[in-house]
C-alpha cells in the first residue's frame, strides 16, 4: 500500500506521517495537516456492501493512516465503534420524503461529533505510543455546541490524556450546555466564554501558536493537541460514514454500481462536508456537494461570490452548532483549488486574519463546481421541521431541517432529481425547545425535560440514554473567563502558573 504522508496547508516544507500530523493536530505555521495525494478506494463498492460499519471504516482509514499496523488500526475501530452507539449499523440510513438521511447521531452524545471523536482518543494514545512520547497530551478544544461534549465524553478517564473545552456562554442549547458541565472525569474541563464561537476558536488557535507557552508545557509534561476537526485524525473517520452510505443505499437496490447520487451536509466549520469532498475525490460517485448554511451564511455568500467575508453581524440561531463565522476547514479546500500553492493559501488565510476577508481567483472558483450553496432562514429551518412531521411523523433537529431546507430549494432550482442522502447530524433531542416549538408554538410553555418526553411520545421515539443521564446530574463545571484569559485559565487547570 502506498504511504500517504501530511503536509501543511502553509508551507512548502516537510512531511509527516499520520500519527506524528495527528498528535501535532495544528501545523507549526497556523496551516492545517493534508494528505499529500488523496488516496483512491481499492475496492468495489460490491464488496464493501457486505461490510459491517466497522469493516468500511478499516478500508477507508487504513489508505490514509499507512504508519498503523493493521492490528492498531482494527483495535482503534473496534474500541471506538461498539456498544456506545445504540444501533449496530452504527450510521443508519432513514427513507424520508425521497431523500435518505445518514442518521449521525446514535452515539454517546447524540450528534454526529461522535462518529470521529468516538476513536480519536484510541488514535491519538496510539500515536503517542509509536513515537514514544512521554508527556501527557492535553487536548484543547472550542465548541459550539457538540464537539466539546463528544470530545470529552471519549477523552474522560483516557490515560495519559486531559481535555479543557471552551465554549460561547449562551451560544449553545440548554441540553448541550448541560451535557458539558456535567461531564464526569478527573481529567475533564469545561469553561465558557464571555464571546462567540469564532473568539472560542481564535483564542484556541493563539494558544496553540504560543511558543513560550509550549515550551513551559514541555517542561511540566505536557503537550497540546486538538480534538476539533482542524485535527486530520477526526476528519478521515468522517470520510468512511460517506462511503458506508453509498455502499448501503447499493446493497439495498436503491442506486445501481456507479450511480451518481448527492449528498446535502449542513455545516458551519466546513469539516463534515469536506470530508464528503475527500470521498468523491477517493472515486465515490458524488455528483453535487450541497452545503447548507444557516442565516450566518458566509458559506453561501462564498460559493456565490468567491468572496469570504466574516465582517458581518453574528447570528445566534436554533442551529448553534453552526453559528460560526470563521469556518476553518474550508482553509484545505482553499489550499486545494489553489493547486496545492501553500504561498497563495497562506496569503489568503493571513488577508482573512488581518482584513476578515479574502477573494479567490476566477480559475479557483471554477474549481468550485462540484459544489452547491444556499442557506436557510430561521422561519424555512421551523417550517420544514413542522411540515416534514406533518407529512410523515419524522422528526429531524434544527441543524437537519437547514440541510432539508436547502435540499428544497436546490431541487426547485435545478430539477435535479438524483439519489440524494442528507446528513442528519444530530438527534432531535438535543434541541427539545426549537424543534417542539417548530411543531407547535404552544409547546414553549413546557420545561426541557417535559419536552424531552413529549417528543417521544409525537415522535415514537425512546429517549436517548444521553438525555436519560442528564435529567438529574449534578453540576460539576462551573467555570467562566474572558476571551484574554483563556490562556491563564489553561494554565490554572494544569498547574503551570
Amino acid at each position: 500500500m502506498k504511504e500517504i504522508l501530511y503536509k501543511s496547508t502553509r508551507s512548502k516544507s516537510g512531511t509527516l506521517k499520520a500519527s506524528e500530523a495527528i498528535l501535532k493536530g495544528l501545523a507549526e505555521d497556523g496551516g492545517l495537516f493534508v494528505p499529500t495525494e488523496i488516496p483512491l478506494l481499492d475496492i468495489s463498492i460490491k464488496e464493501l456492501a457486505k461490510m459491517s460499519y466497522q469493516q468500511v471504516a478499516y478500508e477507508v482509514m487504513k489508505l490514509y493512516f499507512t504508519d498503523f499496523t493493521e492490528e492498531e488500526l482494527k483495535n482503534c475501530i473496534n474500541k471506538a465503534y461498539d456498544e456506545k452507539f445504540d444501533t449496530p449499523q452504527i450510521a443508519p440510513l432513514a427513507e424520508v420524503d425521497g431523500a435518505y438521511y445518514l442518521e449521525l447521531f446514535h452515539g454517546k452524545t447524540i450528534a454526529f461529533k461522535d462518529m470521529a471523536l468516538s476513536i480519536l482518543p484510541h488514535l491519538l494514545t496510539t500515536s503517542a505510543k509509536k513515537n514514544h512520547v512521554k508527556n501527557e497530551i492535553v487536548i484543547l478544544t472550542a465548541t459550539s455546541g457538540d464537539t466539546g461534549k463528544a470530545a470529552m465524553a471519549g477523552f474522560a478517564d483516557v490515560e495519559g490524556t486531559r481535555i479543557i473545552v471552551f465554549y460561547p456562554e449562551g451560544g449553545v442549547s440548554p441540553i448541550q450546555e448541560k451535557q458539558m458541565v456535567t461531564q464526569k472525569g478527573n481529567n475533564t474541563y469545561v469553561v465558557a466564554i464571555k464571546g462567540n464561537f469564532d473568539q472560542a476558536q481564535s483564542g484556541v488557535k493563539s494558544i496553540f501558536g504560543n511558543k513560550e507557552l509550549a515550551k513551559e508545557m514541555d517542561e511540566k509534561g505536557f503537550q497540546f493537541s486538538s480534538a476539533n476537526s482542524i485535527n486530520i485524525g477526526r476528519l478521515v473517520p468522517q470520510v468512511a460514514y460517506y462511503v458506508y452510505a453509498y455502499a448501503k443505499l447499493y446493497a439495498e437496490g436503491k442506486i445501481s454500481e456507479g450511480q451518481k447520487i448527492n449528498v446535502v451536509v449542513p455545516t458551519g466549520n466546513f469539516g463534515n462536508i469536506l470530508a464528503a469532498y475527500y470521498a468523491k475525490n477517493m472515486g465515490l460517485p458524488i455528483a453535487k456537494l450541497i452545503c447548507a448554511s444557516n442565516e450566518n451564511k458566509v458559506l453561501f455568500d462564498f460559493f456565490r461570490t468567491g468572496e469570504y467575508d466574516k465582517n458581518r453581524e453574528f447570528i445566534l440561531t436554533t442551529s448553534p452548532s453552526m453559528d460560526i463565522l470563521i469556518s476553518s476547514n474550508l482553509e484545505r479546500l482553499i489550499y486545494k483549488i489553489a493547486g496545492e500553492d501553500a504561498e497563495k493559501n497562506k496569503e489568503l488565510m493571513e488577508s482573512l486574519a488581518t482584513e476578515g476577508k479574502y477573494e479567490i481567483t476566477p480559475e479557483m472558483r471554477e474549481e468550485l463546481s462540484d459544489f452547491y450553496g444556499n442557506y436557510a432562514t430561521e422561519e424555512e429551518t421551523a417550517e420544514i421541521i413542522r411540515e416534514i412531521y406533518e407529512k410523515t411523523g419524522y422528526i429531524m433537529d434544527t441543524h437537519t431541517a437547514v440541510a432539508a431546507s436547502v435540499y428544497q430549494k436546490y431541487r426547485k432550482e435545478t430539477q435535479d432529481d438524483a439519489v440524494t442522502v442528507i446528513a442528519s447530524t444530530a438527534s432531535p433531542f438535543k434541541f427539545t425547545r426549537s424543534v417542539m416549538k417548530s411543531i407547535n408554538p404552544d409547546y414553549d410553555k413546557l420545561s426541557d425535560f417535559e419536552l424531552v418526553d413529549e417528543l417521544s411520545k409525537i415522535g415514537t421515539v425512546r429517549v436517548p440514554d444521553a438525555i436519560e443521564e442528564i435529567r438529574n446530574a449534578e453540576i460539576r463545571h462551573n467555570n467562566l473567563c474572558k476571551v484574554e484569559e483563556m490562556e491563564a485559565i489553561v494554565k490554572k487547570f494544569l498547574e503551570i502558573e
